[in-house]
């Protein structure tokens, strides 16, 4: 290796900054020459919160997570609104749109997703160059993001296609805002492929009332549009038209993986790496976030056993980030330690030695909004009246007047899968014991009861936990956000800006507020 290593990221979302973030003392010291490669015209920020910003509740500058003029200022070389034309793997270089070359010793692709352009009469399917007519934004970007405040302010309505949980936050977001919402999707039911019937109902309901119309078991076929072509409607098989100012896609995303397959490299649902995060038949090359996917080549790896797509969700993304930043400064330190900053672990091992092991417990769904909270993790689709002689047993509760539904499955006491609605504190401590693998309390009712009203005053021990993980995105603590109040953090924004918490999907940004809350209204000590 040389003693500069000259490394080149593609992409300049939210993993490839936390890779940035991580990796910054050996761009200091001189170790990395770093030039990164984005082509929006914006520094990283944090797209999962782009409804916020669309509806007014948060600034672009807000969900900001990384500055281009501090990492030039420190030696980087960022390239803002650069597109990347191909690959040269042969002379290890980066072709871009202008014709100019970057060369690279390490080249990490994080060039993340893409949204899903569904086949409708009045869109363009192409997925790399979607043409989308005005009045139609799929929310990804903060261009999509002043569209939707465009039509907010004005009062106009909007149509939402898609019932996960993206274009339900969206729809929650504008309809506080006094905006007509319709969600227009496929089942019985919001997010019908993950929940329960039960859950799904309730769900349904307290979407309702809180301002969403559904239009449910609906399949969209084309699009109405005015003598200029901007949207006007959207038409369904049964002939039925549903009118909008805007609509808005939430039918998914896929990987980016054009610029890797047209390199040669083998791609799957992403670009396949194996437990180095290297990808296959190329050293140099690396990939991460919601592109890659962890496969290695040898056919007995339990790791890799069942399905490997990436999960889509953001936790999973910085998590590789920063094990890969970590392999390569451990690389470049020799001993497998860096002094510089402090803020590296000890790697123990060069990166060839190390393995990164995707979480085995399949992901926890989150929906987050104001008067609206639901969490579903696991396999929920076990009936509570059929025998078992398995050890599955399942404990269901459900309010629908309220909008409250909780559906536990065990296995010999072991939480297997959950749904809750409109229940935040059981929740929470549901998905702690889900993630734990802890038994669940023989008496199911006591963590129904963490909502109840004997419960206001008081939070569990798991809560209160110092240990306990309050932002599961970044992996952060409740004791590390009260030690960011303790040195004077008052606020979200200053306790996202010290420890990162809250800087993900933002379900816990009340959680955050409450911590904060607490620690300024204790008595002064004397």
């Amino acid at each position: 290796m040389s003693s500069s290593e000259r490394v080149v990221v593609v992409g300049f979302g939210p993993v490839a900054a936390r890779f940035i973030d991580v990796l910054e003392p050996s761009v200091v010291s001189e170790a990395v020459q770093l030039t990164v490669i984005g082509s929006e015209g914006d520094a990283a920020y944090n797209r999962v919160l782009v409804a916020d910003v669309g509806v007014g509740r948060t600034s672009p500058s807000a969900i900001g997570l990384s500055d281009a003029d501090r990492l030039a200022s420190l030696g980087a070389e960022v390239l803002l609104g650069t597109g990347v034309r191909r690959i040269d793997r042969a002379r290890r270089q980066v072709l871009l749109d202008d014709g100019t070359v970057r060369p690279y010793d390490r080249l990490v692709l994080a060039t993340g997703a893409r949204p899903v352009i569904p086949y409708l009469a009045g869109l363009n399917p192409d997925p790399l160059h979607p043409a989308l007519p005005d009045g139609v934004t799929a929310l990804r970007d903060l261009a999509d993001a002043r569209v939707l405040r465009a039509v907010i302010e004005r009062r106009g309505d909007v149509a939402i296609l898609g019932g996960g949980i993206l274009g339900l936050e969206a729809a929650l977001a504008a309809a506080e805002e006094g905006v007509r919402v319709t969600v227009v999707h496929h089942g019985d039911y919001p997010l019908a492929r993950n929940i329960d019937d039960g859950g799904g109902l309730v769900l349904a309901s307290a979407l309702r009332s809180q301002g969403v119309r559904l239009v449910s078991g609906a399949k969209a076929v084309g699009l109405e549009q005015s003598g200029g072509g901007a949207f006007t409607g959207l038409r369904l098989d049964d002939g039925r038209l549903v009118s909008g100012d805007l609509l808005v896609l939430s039918c998914g995303v896929r990987p980016r993986v054009e610029l890797a397959e047209g390199a040669g490299l083998p791609v799957s649902s992403g670009i396949l790496v194996d437990h180095s995060l290297r990808a296959h038949h190329d050293e140099h090359v690396y990939a991460i976030g919601d592109c890659a996917e962890v496969r290695c080549a040898s056919p007995s790896c339990g790791n890799c056993s069942g399905n490997t797509a990436p999960s889509g969700l953001i936790g999973p993304g910085w998590k590789q980030a920063e094990w890969l930043a970590e392999s390569f400064a451990a690389d470049l330190a020799g001993n497998g330690h860096l002094a510089a900053g402090g803020r590296l672990r000890a790697a123990g091992a060069s990166s060839g030695s190390r393995r990164y092991v995707e979480a085995a417990l399949p992901p926890v769904l989150m929906l987050k909004a104001r008067g609206l909270d639901a969490v579903v993790a696991g396999d929920v689709s076990a009936n509570p009246w059929a025998a078992r002689e398995d050890g599955t047993a399942v404990a269901l509760w459900a309010d629908p007047q309220q909008g409250s539904y909780a559906k536990m499955v065990t296995r010999n006491g072991v939480l297997q899968g959950l749904v809750c609605v409109g229940m935040p504190r059981a929740g929470a401590e549901l998905v702690l014991l889900f993630e734990s693998g802890a038994v669940l309390p023989s008496d199911r009712s006591s963590l129904l009861r963490l909502d109840g009203a004997e419960a206001s005053s008081s939070a569990s021990a798991s809560v209160t936990d110092p240990a306990s993980v309050v932002c599961r995105c970044a992996g952060v603590s409740r004791g590390s956000i009260e030690q960011a109040a303790v040195v004077g953090c008052s606020s979200v924004a200053e306790v996202s800006a010290s420890t990162r918490a809250g800087t993900g999907c933002g379900g816990c940004h009340a959680d955050i507020r409450t911590i904060i809350e607490q620690h300024f209204q204790q008595p002064a000590s004397v």
